[in-house]
């Protein structure tokens, strides 16, 4: 009852703070001008500079000259701490993004310099990440914006050194890029080597140097009930693609028992699957054709790591059949890495048969934290942020 007092209570909080948002803006927007309409419209952003010409420092090999360096096989317990970091049998090591041991005080003048971030990836007119992180940099008092850049696979290159050769500080990284920019990258954090996957750069002010993080880890654990225990259970994850790696590596870190997983191509996931196998090799993993009948009956915590359901991407649709997903156990949680729309069908078809739920909205919102923490080393308000998506979404 105490919790669920206080789950009450935060949540009359950020209704009645979106409320006052909300009000603020109609009052403001009530005073500005007449919105502009027809080719007008179409110019409210500065247009994009062009490219600088110095290339960077490419390193084609560093996943594998990473990869060949913490190779050895992991056996992580996360701790409960803010920071977020795993404690393995003989050494404490973080496996979430902390931010750069270099990093130094600014002095007065830098904290007043605007700061610049950007997200690239492709598309990314569904994007909510500049809402979501300038509400971030109000609640820690930082001057920065934010700028929502897409960026094909072949503009990558252009770019990356647009980005280093401008003053930016960090940029985030999303699909299909998360791979592919580890090619521009000098180094890479533990916890970006152990998901192959990067979706945070910080760009060093002094030396120009590029490290990439992950940050969906820390994400996808944080929004988890925290009395809902995995140690020793069954998970179940839908899709092999990036979310799904965040997903198993936070999981097998808390020493889940035993991953089913399940997807469209057996054969193109064996290496996915062999290299989780020698990265945690007291866990049990097992792959699935997707479109076989599903026994979820000894699952504890089922994931869905695909876009089926996704506004714009198979809205409507469900990963997975009515008859299967009521043969999960009473207590199992039903997890839903998509945050638009908010209640996906499977989030409610697993709250019409009262299964715990946890949809992607969170998940967003403590990975934005992280990167800034990790690029301003301050951590910002989650409320702020969560507020801001909501009102956005």
């Amino acid at each position: 009852m105490v919790k669920r007092a206080k789950t009450m209570a935060i949540n009359k909080e950020l209704y009645e703070r979106y409320k006052a948002m909300k009000a603020a803006k109609s009052a403001s927007e009530s005073e500005q001008q007449p919105p502009k309409t027809g080719f007008a419209a179409l110019n409210n952003s500065p247009p994009e500079q062009p490219a600088q010409e110095n290339p960077p420092a490419q390193n084609s090999n560093l996943w594998s000259t990473t990869y060949s360096q913490n190779s050895q096989p992991v056996q992580m317990t996360l701790s409960q701490s803010a920071t977020g970091t795993y404690n393995s049998p003989s050494e404490q090591t973080p496996i979430h993004t902390q931010a750069p041991q270099e990093s130094v005080v600014p002095t007065y003048k830098e904290e007043q310099k605007i700061k610049k971030f950007a997200l690239i990836g492709y598309p990314l007119g569904h994007s909510l990440s500049e809402c979501i992180h300038n509400a971030g940099f109000k609640s820690i008092g930082v001057k920065a914006t934010y700028e929502i850049m897409p960026t094909p696979p072949e503009e990558l290159s252009d770019r990356i050194k647009y980005l280093r050769n401008n003053g930016y500080t960090g940029f985030n990284v999303t699909i299909p890029l998360k791979l592919p920019v580890t090619l521009f990258l000098d180094e890479v954090d533990v916890s970006a080597n152990i998901v192959k996957a990067i979706n945070t750069v910080t760009i060093d002010p002094v030396t120009n140097v590029l490290k990439g993080y992950n940050t969906d880890v820390t994400g996808f654990g944080k929004a988890i009930p925290q009395d809902f225990p995995l140690y020793n259970k069954t998970a179940t994850i839908l899709g092999t693609g990036g979310a799904a790696h965040a997903a198993i590596t936070y999981l097998a870190s808390k020493q889940v028992k035993e991953f089913k997983i399940f997807t469209r191509n057996i054969a193109n996931c064996i290496e996915t699957i062999d290299y989780f196998r020698k990265t945690f090799p007291n866990i049990g993993f097992n792959p699935y054709q997707i479109d076989r009948p599903k026994d979820l009956s000894d699952v504890d915590i089922l994931v869905n790591a695909t876009p089926i359901g996704m506004s714009g991407q198979g809205v409507g649709y469900i990963p997975i059949e009515e008859n299967e997903l009521r043969t999960l156990p009473s207590h199992a949680l039903v997890y839903d890495v998509i945050y638009n729309p908010k209640k996906t069908n499977l989030i409610k078809l697993a709250q019409k048969f009262n299964y715990r739920t946890v949809n992607g909205v969170d998940m967003l919102v403590y990975q934005a934290m992280e990167a800034e923490k990790i690029w301003t080393g301050k951590t910002p308000d989650f409320k702020d942020m969560k507020i801001a998506l909501l009102e956005n979404l």
